[in-house]
């Protein structure tokens, strides 16, 4: 089985917009109004970011809702007019004027953050607490990506992964745990490949001190966020199977997985491997354009279920360069 650092991305993509869709449905953002007021959802936020988050002037207002000056502006009026914002004099902030809530926004945001407790009490309440837990993640990590998207920030995680050859302590277990934590939720794999892919892992680790065997790990602050395994052994007739290459979701996208990817192809051609073998299945569309580009070309295709649920299963090979040839 092999991935790679934007494997599966392109699939992803639809399902997120669909259940991204059905949230804002769902919250209430749909309506003309939010959260049991009279107000809609732009002029809410408003409320509980002044309220709440300290936001004081009108220009932080902006950053923060995403907005425009002219729609802020016109938010601000309507809480104004409303009683339920205060402005005062700035001395600080390069001069602007100071928004505060009056007693009947701070009247205001105690129902809005009452409805909206409730309403998450009652989602969660159906869910476990590791699910819940997930969910909290999930959407942390998605509004971080956002936010970095919209205002220009760089992967700061990738600028700082390093690539190191040879055992490391812990590799099986994260190995393996970054392969579910992507397969589980993409296709549903579940125990069948779990022990599967466990047993092959830790028999290929027990013999990774045969010179024809290498690990490559992507390590970030010290934690694996990538592996890539080249088992020259299993396969036989100066064969190469390429195995564990996948990439964790923090540092995807960033090169990682290319990276890992070419350290393994210079191994292969250094040990002359006549050939190497990569299995995998359809729909991972990022993933087979990175192996094309090192010279993988699809052989097999064929339906099956050698990781415990059906799938169109590929056969890639490359072949070793003429160059590089004895």
């Amino acid at each position: 089985m092999a991935a790679t650092s934007t494997y599966g991305s392109e699939m992803l993509v639809e399902p997120i917009r669909t259940v991204s869709r059905q949230l804002v449905r769902e919250l209430g953002f749909m309506n003309i109004t939010l959260a049991g007021t009279r107000y809609p959802p732009s002029v809410v936020h408003a409320l509980i970011e002044i309220g709440i988050e300290k936001v004081t002037t009108a220009t932080k207002l902006c950053n923060a809702l995403n907005l425009d000056d002219s729609s802020i502006q016109h938010t601000l009026r309507c809480l104004i007019d409303a009683g339920e914002v205060k402005e005062t004099s700035g001395r600080l902030d390069g001069g602007e004027t100071l928004l505060s809530l009056t007693s009947r926004g701070q009247q205001s945001l105690t129902e809005i953050n009452t409805f909206a407790q409730d309403q998450v009490l009652k989602s969660l309440s159906r869910i476990n607490n590791q699910a819940a837990e997930t969910v909290l993640s999930g959407l942390q990590i998605y509004a971080a990506s956002l936010h970095a998207q919209r205002v220009g920030e760089s992967s700061p995680s990738n600028n700082h992964v390093e690539i190191k050859r040879g055992y490391q302590p812990g590799v099986i277990g994260r190995a393996l745990e970054m392969h579910l934590n992507f397969y589980s939720r993409l296709v549903g794999f579940g125990a069948y490949f779990e022990s599967q892919l466990a047993t092959g892992l830790a028999d290929f680790v027990s013999r990774v001190d045969n010179d024809q065997n290498e690990i490559w790990t992507a390590q970030c602050q010290g934690r694996i966020v990538g592996t890539i395994f080249i088992d020259g052994q299993d396969l036989g007739q100066n064969r190469a199977h390429l195995r564990a290459f996948i990439v964790d979701g923090d540092v995807r996208g960033g090169g990682v997985g290319r990276r890992l990817l070419a350290e393994a192809i210079e191994f292969i051609d250094t040990q002359r491997f006549e050939e190497t073998r990569l299995w995998t299945f359809t729909g991972l569309d990022a993933a087979r354009r990175l192996y094309e580009s090192f010279g993988f070309v699809l052989k097999e295709q064929s339906t099956g279920s050698q990781w415990g649920k059906e799938v169109t299963e590929q056969l890639f090979i490359r072949k070793l360069p003429a160059e590089k040839s004895p």
